[in-house]
């Protein structure tokens, strides 16, 4: 480790793991839920349970994200981080806020929390992943702006490199686009409209930019690929994504009651989003294959590949298989949507942080990396969770082609409940690969906890 402040990201590191278990284990629990409907009931219903399982996906990949940043960006900047203290500072309220959110869905009615935190005021709740409390909502707002203050100055008042620079860019965008949480209309075509400036412009727009440069940063330290060679690629990966991301939100605006040309303008930049997640995979084995040296942290290289691959298959494939406006006219907000939904954020956004956590603790932990079996277990957690994360996709859209032909499509139409009956074995084969999830998961934490050779 070169600058004694990049330590800051150990902390945000280990909440992000702790956080990364608690989702897993609610999304046990939910997939449990959609075959035995009242399991856990009314302690944990599934609305609640599905609401903490989606929001600790969002906290945790944030706090991995602040680390990653907090780790490359001093490097990078060839300066210490601009002030530490306010990053351990920001920890703590972010953490803190983020328990006590999750505690507030668990313990009060949703309608309860919603008084008892100012919603009557601003309201900003009831709406899918940004279910947060406004009052929470303003919390991630002041340390989104410290963080960007901290990292914004580390950056200016020392080197700049494209892959300072991009993860930059992505981060503002990161913060810019969450303020459109607190515009809630009433009118619900609105709402929806402006609803996707935050949720899709995130995962299809800015958080590729994240992706994309914490990904050329393992890749230049674990290859010793030259850095002008990763920066050209950087720069062509990134301008392909903001082109297709932007205008493809359009592909969300199909059926909400917008205006018809979104169901072109969504369909064709849509179909090209595909196309930098390709660019991503090709870029990564380019560059392992033409390394100047071998790693010793061959763990951290497997993660770089495997993010690269999982991404274009869950993002690009998956969300190819129904961006087009006919398709989707009968498979929006089917199965086919969170068969896309997991893999694309376990391959772009999960993967990544796993990638860069994999590569820089062993070095904060004062190792050059782990020693070869805490590597051979951190490998089996990788194909574990890899594989059985790709059958959960395979289940999820195996159930979604059977409910749309039942449900929207054949001459006989079954009603929604008749239908998830009759799909339910797909949601038990769904909950096998999820255990095999969490116990590689398990073994991934485990391995951090073994002694180091050097």
């Amino acid at each position: 480790m070169k600058y004694e402040s990049q330590s800051v990201a150990k902390l945000y590191f280990i909440a992000a793991i702790g956080l990364f278990v608690g989702q897993i284990l609610f999304g046990a629990v939910l997939g449990l839920q959609y075959v035995m409907g009242d399991f856990l009931f009314p302690e944990i219903p599934f609305n609640v349970a599905r609401m903490v399982h989606t929001n600790l996906l969002i906290v945790w990949l944030l706090f991995g994200f602040m680390g990653s940043a907090y780790y490359l960006v001093p490097e990078e900047s060839e300066r210490e981080l601009f002030s530490p203290m306010l990053a351990k500072l920001m920890f703590w309220i972010f953490l803190v806020a983020g328990a006590l959110t999750i505690l507030g869905y668990l313990l009060v009615p949703y309608s309860t929390l919603a008084d008892m935190t100012g919603n009557d005021i601003l309201p900003t709740m009831g709406r899918e992943f940004l279910e947060q409390p406004t009052i929470t909502k303003l919390g991630i707002v002041v340390v989104a702006l410290a963080f960007l203050y901290n990292i914004g100055m580390t950056i200016l008042t020392g080197r700049k490199t494209v892959i300072n620079l991009v993860l930059l860019t992505g981060l503002v965008g990161l913060a810019v686009f969450f303020l459109f949480s607190f515009y809630n209309p009433d009118n619900v075509v609105l709402d929806k409209f402006w609803w996707w400036w935050v949720v899709h412009l995130w995962v299809e727009g800015v958080w590729e930019l994240i992706l994309g440069s914490l990904l050329a940063y393992v890749l230049i330290k674990t290859t010793g690929v030259d850095r002008e060679v990763i920066e050209k690629w950087l720069y062509i990966i990134v301008a392909m994504s903001l082109i297709t991301g932007l205008v493809g939100t359009g592909h969300h605006f199909f059926w909400i009651g917008t205006p018809e040309y979104w169901q072109w303008w969504g369909s064709i930049f849509s179909a090209m989003e595909p196309i930098p997640f390709f660019m991503m995979t090709v870029f990564a084995f380019n560059m392992v294959n033409k390394r100047r040296k071998d790693h010793p942290n061959k763990a951290a290289v497997l993660w770089a590949l495997g993010t690269s691959v999982m991404a274009f298959l869950g993002a690009g494939v998956w969300g190819f298989l129904h961006t087009l406006a006919p398709v989707n006219y009968y498979t929006h907000g089917t199965q086919i949507t969170a068969a896309h939904g997991h893999m694309a954020f376990y391959g772009a956004y999960v993967m990544v942080v796993l990638t860069v956590i994999s590569y820089a603790m062993p070095i904060i932990n004062g190792h050059a990396a782990k020693s070869a079996k805490a590597q051979v277990i951190e490998m089996w957690s990788f194909w574990l969770m890899t594989i059985s994360m790709v059958f959960i996709t395979l289940f999820l859209t195996g159930a979604g082609i059977l409910q749309v032909y039942l449900q929207r499509y054949a001459d006989n139409p079954l009603p929604f409940m008749v239908v998830q009956e009759k799909i339910s074995l797909f949601y038990w084969l769904r909950e096998t690969a999820g255990i095999i999830f969490l116990v590689g998961l398990i073994l991934f934490v485990a391995s951090f906890f073994m002694k180091s050779d050097d």
